[in-house]
């Protein structure tokens, strides 16, 4: 896939002009949770846009997205109209249908994620993602999301949004949590090769079981910042690693 436009095409999409979308779109409407959050307001954890930008995003937005959708469209047909179709409701849904207020179903609205599965075989005429591996996919998005919503539960608390980490409270949300990575593990033991998903997966939910049983309830801004950097920095390897070992396959 390396030697084809489609590939990079889709690639280049996915960083910047798809984060425009989805993260732009959630910091309009999270402009007070934003304010109070002292993470906020830099390249790592998300910007603090202003009153003019806010009132300027959606217009960027959609100049950003006009481009892809015509070459989306050209190159995999008019389904792509779909796709797009099928990512604005899941992010309208989420920002401004109340689903990012609602316990369990903010959780559950992370499923959306699976559509950029869905426009890479599309875009590049190769098979969708065995099943497995989108349930495991969508299992993650989610548990990155109550990851987050751990770390910004008093900010949520103080601005009014009930989300799962605030409904249940921090220690349950952490067990939760570790609950989650422990079907992520077993999926990953029964369906794919090798062992290091199933590992990495069993490792993270011992560390937020402990975590909710002698951990804080508030995590330290160093803490934060230097888990999101180990976090990127493992990202940006395991893109190459499942790529060039098949992880995700099915064994």
């Amino acid at each position: 896939m390396f030697g084809e436009f489609e590939f990079w095409l889709g690639a280049a999409y996915a960083t910047f002009p798809l984060g425009l979308l989805l993260y732009g779109w959630n910091d309009i409407g999270d402009a007070a949770t934003d304010e109070a959050n002292v993470r906020k307001g830099n390249w790592l954890f998300g910007a603090k846009p202003n009153a003019v930008m806010r009132r300027r995003l959606p217009w960027i937005i959609v100049a950003v997205q006009a481009p892809f959708l015509v070459a989306f469209v050209y190159i995999a047909g008019w389904k792509m109209l779909g796709w797009f179709a099928g990512m604005l409701f899941a992010n309208l849904c989420y920002n401004n249908l109340g689903f990012k207020r609602l316990p369990i179903v903010d959780l559950i609205n992370q499923v959306g994620y699976l559509l950029i599965f869905v426009l890479a075989s599309w875009l590049c005429a190769v098979e969708q993602l065995n099943t497995p591996a989108m349930i495991f996919s969508a299992l993650f998005a989610m548990q990155s999301h109550l990851f987050g919503q751990i770390m910004d539960v008093e900010e949520d608390r103080l601005g009014g949004r009930r989300s799962t980490a605030v409904t249940i409270g921090v220690r349950p949300s952490k067990i939760l949590l570790s609950s989650i990575m422990l079907v992520e593990a077993w999926i990953a033991f029964t369906y794919f090769q090798g062992f290091m998903v199933e590992s990495l997966m069993i490792c993270g939910a011992a560390f937020f079981f402990l975590d909710a049983v002698f951990g804080p309830k508030k995590y330290p801004l160093a803490f934060v910042t230097t888990f999101f950097v180990i976090w990127n920095m493992i990202a940006l390897v395991s893109m190459h690693f499942v790529w060039r070992y098949g992880v995700l396959m099915l064994s």
